[in-house]
């Protein structure tokens, strides 16, 4: 096994799958930051202010000083964050805002490195196809939404949802690829591509 040259402040599935993707050597850390949204804060300066918060406790408890990469991702519906369903009937109130709709994936992504900070935030538009009740509510059934953001997965059944994306494609899932790669060159980590 290639010992990491990167560690991941995220226990995410997808973002670890899609950190592969780009062929980086990385451990996973378990971090724990308050996600409460502070009174009138807007989308991006929520994600950037929580990736920067989730990279500093990595970097606090690594047990070595490799960079950190953090993210964060949340959907925007109108002027509502929608973070993780808390229940049933909150999932079901998210995908009964999302249907037939437009609305913003913002993912903020940081790597910190030594005493320097790398950080970026992506928005990708998404538009839900008209639901019916007995979709969202056999979507919602699959456990799928459950534990994402905006109560959906675009990688999964979710994307059966979907009519349009305009952006990036790998945003959505929670890591945004294109972007990422840019900062980990920026941060001398080694990847696939460089």
């Amino acid at each position: 096994m290639t010992s990491p040259t990167l560690w991941l402040a995220s226990r995410s599935p997808r973002r670890a799958e899609l950190l592969r993707t780009l062929g980086v050597a990385f451990a996973p850390l378990d971090v724990a930051v308050d996600e409460s949204v502070q009174v009138s804060e807007a989308a991006p300066a929520y994600v950037a202010r929580l990736a920067a918060a989730k990279a500093a406790a990595g970097a606090l408890h690594a047990p070595s000083a490799l960079p950190v990469l953090a993210a964060d991702t949340t959907v925007v519906c109108g002027e509502e964050i929608l973070g993780k369903p808390v229940d049933r009937e909150d999932g079901l109130r998210m995908l009964r805002l999302l249907a037939g709709q437009w609305h913003e994936v913002y993912t903020g992504v940081v790597v910190a490195a030594a005493d320097r900070q790398h950080a970026v935030i992506v928005v990708t538009r998404v538009r839900f196809r008209p639901l019916t009740l007995g979709e969202m509510a056999a979507y919602w059934a699959s456990g799928e939404p459950a534990d994402k953001a905006g109560g959906y997965g675009i990688q999964g059944l979710g994307g059966a949802l979907i009519e349009r994306i305009e952006g990036s494609y790998s945003n959505v899932v929670g890591l945004p690829l294109a972007e990422t790669q840019a900062l980990l060159s920026a941060a001398g980590v080694p990847h696939a591509l460089g």
